[in-house]
């Protein structure tokens, strides 16, 4: 069985894009996996045997495929590299929230495990990333709690943002300019009827924003 640094690059992006749909509970299909990685069916097709053959998915005609044990591990490893390297990013060079995420791409298939010890010990064994989301700890455990959303929170209640999405930069960007980052002190104003935009007032003002996007920022109550 190879190890995670055996596989290459592509290998452990597939992977980790099967743990993330899998996780968002969708069924991991030819046209999903390839929508989500950027290629063609036929591409995804391909890498999902390569993946079979190294034990690391089961196939299943017309049903997708779904992560062994080992697979798993993997993936979780290098979402490790990937979070503790946002964190890093973020917390020692001053990376801004929008950049950290396509900067620990580029840098998390090279990062072997006694730098990912080494970094892990200076951050002071971080749980989190920058945007919100758990980092697998040394044993690979992750807590998988995704807790509340701002749609969660009545008119009136205060919260602290605890989780944004972390994927697109021209999203993060704007919810930075809204003064909804991991952190941050929010009230809900108004919840719209009939799935109608829900108002928030952080440190920049009051905003109206989608209930889809209110749904993606979690929410502790303050």
């Amino acid at each position: 069985m190879p190890t995670t640094s055996e596989l290459t690059d592509a290998v452990q992006d597939y992977l980790k894009a099967i743990y993330a749909l899998e996780l968002a509970g969708e069924r991991v299909t030819t046209s999903a996996l390839a929508s989500r990685m950027g290629v063609s069916a036929p591409s995804a097709t391909a890498m999902t045997k390569r993946l079979d053959e190294l034990a690391l998915v089961e196939r299943a005609p017309y049903r997708g495929v779904a992560l062994t044990d080992e697979g798993r591990r993997c993936a979780l490893e290098v979402l490790r590299h990937h979070r503790l390297l946002e964190r890093f990013l973020a917390d020692k060079l001053g990376l801004a929230l929008d950049e950290v995420h396509a900067e620990a791409d580029r840098l998390e298939h090279a990062l072997s495990e006694e730098l990912e010890a080494k970094i892990d010990a200076e951050l002071g064994y971080p749980t989190h990333d920058p945007h919100g989301d758990p980092i697998p700890d040394a044993e690979l455990r992750v807590d998988l709690a995704l807790g509340r959303t701002l749609v969660d929170l009545e008119p009136g209640q205060r919260a602290f943002v605890s989780r944004v999405p972390d994927g697109d930069p021209d999203l993060l960007r704007y919810l930075t300019e809204l003064g909804l980052v991991p952190g941050s002190d929010v009230e809900v104003l108004a919840l719209a009827p009939f799935a109608g935009p829900v108002t928030v007032r952080t440190s920049t003002g009051d905003h109206p924003i989608s209930r889809e996007l209110a749904d993606r920022v979690g929410a502790v109550a303050a």
